[in-house]
């Protein structure tokens, strides 16, 4: 009985976890609309708003060995620490914008960097990893598609920053609010997944790779090798 019961929590708990972490994450989003909209300079908003994202960053930091971006979250987190005992910031509308924008502007920059020269295309290098590890051929169309992939994720980030600008600059704040917090994580996770389904039906020869595998690659790029 007992090992039947363990096989099924097994087999649905990831489903669990992928349940509560949408659900968290759009809990979050809807929170921080609200707050944005209802008490943009209070001190609790400027804490949750920029602390997760902090944390986020300080993971990822502390997961790849990147001293650099610990030492930037810890200064961060100390002016927010300032700003949040001094009872906010005066015109956190402005600073919204600016952070919204710089992580979009920070993520197309990453991917853009990698098409220069003789650089490897982040996409590329991902899915080279992904097929190698599970003992797949990368091919040379593969090669090319991977590299147009990725310069289509450049100005999918940068279109998200446009956007943002003008509902800033020509939409009452409510909407830019809905489009930062609920529509920006939306577009991108329907990109993310669009992407999946498209690529296997324009070319169905590509070996097949779940979105988790494509995830976890992500994840793990720029680690440093475990060490023996």
């Amino acid at each position: 009985m007992a090992a039947p019961m363990a096989n099924r929590m097994a087999a649905i708990w990831p489903v669990i976890v992928a349940v509560g972490t949408v659900a968290g994450i759009a809990g979050y989003a809807l929170l921080s609309n609200w707050l944005m909209v209802h008490a943009a300079n209070a001190p609790l908003t400027v804490a949750l708003l920029f602390g997760p994202l902090l944390v986020a960053i300080a993971g990822v930091g502390w997961q790849r060995r990147q001293w650099g971006t610990l030492a930037a979250c810890a200064v961060l987190a100390a002016v927010l620490v300032v700003v949040v005992w001094r009872g906010g910031v005066q015109d956190a509308q402005r600073l919204y914008v600016l952070q919204h924008g710089a992580v979009l502007l920070t993520l197309a920059w990453g991917f853009g960097l990698t098409l220069r020269g003789n650089a490897k295309p982040l996409i590329t290098a991902l899915a080279e990893g992904v097929h190698g590890r599970l003992g797949q051929v990368f091919t040379p169309t593969m090669a090319r598609y991977t590299r147009g992939l990725t310069a289509a994720w450049a100005l999918f980030f940068g279109g998200l920053v446009l956007l943002s600008a003008l509902l800033y600059g020509l939409a009452p704040w409510p909407w830019w609010s809905f489009y930062c917090t609920v529509l920006t994580p939306l577009l991108s996770a329907a990109a993310f997944v669009g992407e999946h389904f498209w690529r296997y039906h324009r070319h169905p020869e590509f070996p097949r790779v779940s979105l988790r595998a494509a995830f976890e690659a992500y994840q793990r790029h720029g680690r440093p090798p475990a060490t023996p």
